[in-house]
């Protein structure tokens, strides 16, 4: 699956140009006196510099936000029918989980070597590339379907190579994005992607159905790979607003690894890095697990059914757009925001958890889903832009290995908590613990004593002893 997360006009205005660096701004031609009429500064409403949309005033972010809409429609026609896919190959609900896990498995172990290659290789051919691998191995799916010759091996080999691509093809199409735009303008590109990442969800599961019930399950892989060939094809005219640095090809003496190791170095070494890594694995594991969480609650002691958890999965998803455009407002979000989101959002779903009824529980839900929207928007603005360029890919890749683990282990820790403490139990505590670690952190943080820097006195000049 691809996680969308990222553009510039034809010819930028002047003012814009001068803000350029790199050889790519040394070498951009000139523009025609009537250029600027090509992306129109009368809309005032796009080049504000709060609106949430103002990076759709650049060309290449219009066309990656189309390319990851039907990016996003395929995989989410793909992902509805795959398990079922699977349990009818297989029969089995273990081998379900099991080729989860095996698609999942390269993420955990081999992510910050894709982060790396993303720092080494250039980023659009890059991207281009995994896109266009990931669209073969839809393809191929397709053709085994199509036969009948899918059995449980080609199927769990099929998502070792799916997990294995998406290591590089993750950070790669992200700060292919961030490319696009100029960095204020990066939340408002991950504001967008959030956008047609749920846009495309809901075209895609609607599609899935008639696709299938026309063509068959094969369809949906067939589609899943022309919508990754279409990015592919986009990826060559999309022009980056910035010059990305590459790291130079590493030295005889020197291996590959290295640079791995220098990325877990760097992301460890980082403050900002670690405590949002806190903040956000905290966060997933005791909290945002809604799905679970909130289907309990209200099928147990809310005494609801499956419409009135569908109508909580409604609010939502509508709060996450809400947050989504709010967040896409931001310019400049800090980890220190991040924590605060994270800690309001932990107190609501305390508030939440001791719910008398489904009213009161849909009434708090909205402003539950726009904190956690909001949060993540900001947290991956810091993500994606806090590292130096040429150690962004490396910083993706840690990580996305560390989200892995957080996958992993939220669910059972969670499921564990729950059996312990019931549904209400399970969010009052999360709750207060997310608050509680935020909190503990943040005191820590400003008792930390400040290194003084003691001036050194500049040495006299020596004295001349001439007569």
């Amino acid at each position: 699956m691809v996680d969308a997360a990222g553009t510039p006009p034809t010819r930028p205005a002047a003012a814009d140009r001068y803000r350029w660096t790199g050889r790519a701004a040394q070498q951009e031609p000139p523009s025609p006196p009537c250029s600027a009429i090509r992306v129109p500064r009368s809309t005032v409403s796009l080049s504000s510099p709060h609106s949430p949309w103002r990076s759709l005033t650049y060309r290449s972010m219009r066309w990656w936000s189309l390319a990851n809409l039907v990016s996003n429609a395929g995989t989410w026609m793909q992902l509805t029918v795959q398990n079922l896919l699977v349990l009818q190959i297989t029969g089995s609900a273990a081998a379900t989980g099991l080729s989860l896990s095996v698609q999942a498995a390269p993420g955990l172990l081999m992510g910050v070597a894709g982060g790396a290659a993303v720092d080494r290789w250039p980023r659009k051919l890059t991207a281009a590339v995994s896109q266009a691998l990931l669209g073969t191995v839809a393809f191929t799916t397709a053709l085994l379907i199509a036969f009948d010759q899918l059995n449980l091996p080609a199927l769990m080999a099929l998502a070792a190579v799916t997990g294995l691509i998406a290591t590089v093809d993750g950070p790669a199409c992200s700060l292919l994005g961030n490319d696009l735009v100029r960095a204020e303008d990066v939340p408002s590109a991950i504001g967008v992607g959030s956008l047609v990442s749920n846009a495309g969800r809901l075209a895609g599961t609607g599609l899935a159905g008639l696709a299938v019930g026309v063509f068959g399950t094969g369809a949906a892989y067939v589609a899943n790979g022309v919508s990754f060939l279409f990015v592919a094809a986009v990826i060559p005219f999309l022009r980056p607003v910035t010059h990305t640095v590459t790291r130079k090809a590493a030295p005889a003496d020197t291996d590959d690894d290295m640079s791995v190791r220098e990325g877990l170095r760097f992301f460890a070494r980082r403050p900002r890095l670690v405590a949002l890594a806190g903040i956000t694995g905290i966060s997933a594991i005791f909290g945002r697990n809604y799905g679970l969480t909130l289907a309990v609650l209200v099928t147990g002691p809310l005494a609801g059914g499956a419409g009135s958890f569908g109508t909580v999965s409604t609010v939502l998803a509508v709060g996450g757009i809400i947050g989504a455009v709010l967040g896409a407002r931001l310019r400049k979000p800090s980890v220190r925001l991040v924590g605060t989101l994270a800690a309001a959002g932990a107190l609501l779903q305390v508030v939440a958890g001791l719910s008398p009824s489904l009213a009161v529980l849909l009434i708090l839900v909205l402003p539950m889903a726009v904190v956690e929207s909001v949060s993540d928007t900001a947290g991956t603005t810091v993500l994606q832009t806090d590292p130096p360029a040429e150690m962004r890919g490396r910083v993706l890749g840690v990580w996305g290995s560390i989200k892995t683990v957080w996958g992993l282990a939220g669910p059972p820790a969670l499921g564990l908590l729950m059996e312990l403490a019931g549904a209400r139990g399970a969010l009052v505590a999360g709750g207060l613990l997310i608050a509680g670690a935020i909190g503990a952190g943040h005191l820590l943080r400003r008792r930390a004593p400040t290194p003084v820097l003691t001036p050194v006195p500049a040495p006299r000049p020596a004295l001349s002893t001439a007569a």
